[in-house]
């Protein structure tokens, strides 16, 4: 019995096709997973080394895994390679505008930073700030740094040392009457209302300060308050949508991609954030 054998060179034509990788920038947020160690986690950082440039990775629990940058990454499934991000450029409109609406300013360099600062509540805020603020925040010498939680406050004061040209602004979640954050703020303040400046917003997180609109929701779903809020989110908008991921890092990048000016946002984060650049930057 002759029996035919496939060789070499002549494989069926139907035989499945490894799709080539492709090729991501590592940008913050972005969740992929090592391939030879199964880690997976978001893009913390990227950083040049002795070897060449490195990815930092976080998993869900926190912790963090440094990996080569290169090829080696599964994204969503698919092989991929993982590149520098590139440099943001300034979002302009054509009226020559930055992505707060002020007036684009070329050919000057940015400011030596200034001893007042601003303190945003969490990571997700301060890239929402930079995002929108960036260029005039460099172009003034505006330093944002992160706030862990109002529980902070008081000791960052006290380490801070505000006062005369020396002006500190603190933008918090939630700041709604009779709630833990706007009585913090008031005894913060009290006394001190020449140099420091504590203003908010009234969402539960900064996601709701970005319009439903722009992200492509017809409105911010309403969890209840014994559900982590983004959490809750992230499963209710998977519901009625699928592709809207599970993970809220992989949902904060979607949704921070969607922003591409002032435009984008609410009007209730707009105001404190215009007022406390104006008030750290003020003679």
């Amino acid at each position: 019995m002759n029996v035919q054998r496939n060789i070499p060179g002549d494989l069926p034509s139907h035989a499945p096709r490894r799709k080539p990788a492709v090729e991501i920038e590592a940008a913050g947020g972005l969740v992929v997973e090592d391939v030879e160690t199964g880690f997976c986690g978001a893009v913390v950082r990227v950083e040049k080394a002795a070897g060449g440039y490195t990815v930092t990775l976080e998993d869900r629990h926190g912790k963090h895994r440094v990996f080569p940058l290169g090829p080696g990454f599964l994204f969503e499934g698919q092989a991929a390679t993982l590149v520098r991000p590139r440099p943001a450029a300034p979002v302009e409109s054509r009226s020559g505008r930055t992505a707060s609406g002020s007036v684009a300013v070329h050919g000057r360099r940015a400011r030596v930073a200034r001893a007042g600062r601003i303190y945003v509540e969490g990571k997700h805020d301060a890239e929402l700030v930079e995002r929108v603020w960036g260029d005039d925040l460099r172009l003034e010498g505006v330093v944002v740094e992160m706030l862990g939680g109002v529980d902070e406050l008081h000791e960052i004061a006290a380490e801070f040392r505000p006062g005369p040209g020396r002006r500190l602004g603190v933008l918090l979640d939630h700041l709604v009457p009779n709630s833990k954050e706007t009585r913090t703020a008031d005894r913060l303040q009290r006394g001190r209302e020449d140099c420091i400046l504590v203003l908010g917003h009234p969402y539960v997180d900064i996601w709701q300060a970005v319009k439903p609109a722009s992200v492509g929701i017809a409105a911010w779903p309403v969890v209840p308050k014994a559900e982590v809020w983004k959490d809750g989110v992230c499963e209710r908008l998977h519901r009625k949508d699928p592709g809207w991921p599970l993970d809220p890092r992989r949902a904060w990048a979607r949704i921070l991609g969607t922003v591409n000016s002032y435009k984008d946002l609410e009007p209730a984060l707009l105001g404190p954030v215009e007022a406390l650049i104006d008030f750290v930057t003020a003679p």
